[in-house]
């Protein structure tokens, strides 16, 4: 159990990045308070769909500690949310969370679908080219959460775990498989069978299993 250190809501601004136009909504700002809906908070919106939105992604969480361990790896500072985050907090690393972890968070009800993945946009947004590459390699991408029952969040709410479904795969354990032990069919499966994983990352490895079959 603890307090959310912030809760931050955005919608998709351009940005001029190496010569080129893109669109982005990770420059999300601070509120009080949003209402949590089943396809994320009132008033964030998304403009890569395909990283992020949907049901199974309606919340976006970052662990706290990455900044230290970012800003002495690269010797900048960064500023949160410099991930695009909703929320974040302490003691909920990757390796400390599980698939299908169910949270109090504030009024609403909500469920660990997926690991994040991220997109070139983090590098170009924080100015630090190896940013994006260093992320996959150890596996701090943050993670979604749907949502089970909607309800009012705000800035200061707690975030207090309910239910812990299955211990097999943390978001690391799955991070490592999904980036990079893409070669262990027996893990990829036993992964599959996780009923809450998202059903874009089950697409996703079960692609991966056929194309080696």
């Amino acid at each position: 159990m603890g307090k959310i250190l912030f809760l931050n809501i955005g919608k998709p601004e351009e940005y001029l990045w190496k010569g080129r136009v893109k669109h982005s909504a990770i420059a999300k700002r601070g509120v009080k308070e949003a209402f949590l809906a089943k396809e994320g908070f009132s008033g964030d919106e998304v403009a890569e769909k395909h990283f992020h939105g949907g049901p199974d992604r309606a919340v976006c969480f970052y662990p706290n500690e990455h900044y230290a361990f970012w800003e002495k790896e690269f010797g900048v500072k960064l500023e949160s949310p410099s991930f695009g985050e909703n929320i974040s907090t302490l003691n909920m690393q990757e390796s400390e969370v599980y698939i299908g972890d169910i949270y109090q968070l504030g009024d609403a009800v909500i469920q660990v679908s997926q690991g994040r993945i991220p997109c070139s946009k983090i590098s170009a947004y924080n100015g630090v080219d190896l940013l994006l590459k260093k992320v996959v390699e150890t596996g701090y991408t943050g993670y979604f959460f749907r949502v089970l029952q909607e309800g009012k969040v705000s800035s200061d709410s707690n975030i207090i775990l309910l239910e812990r479904i299955q211990e097999t795969f943390s978001i690391l354990k799955a991070n490592q498989f999904f980036f990079q032990k893409k070669k262990d069919d027996q893990a990829i499966g036993q992964l599959l069978e996780v009923d809450e994983l998202a059903v874009q990352w089950k697409l996703s490895l079960k692609k991966q299993l056929i194309q080696k079959s």
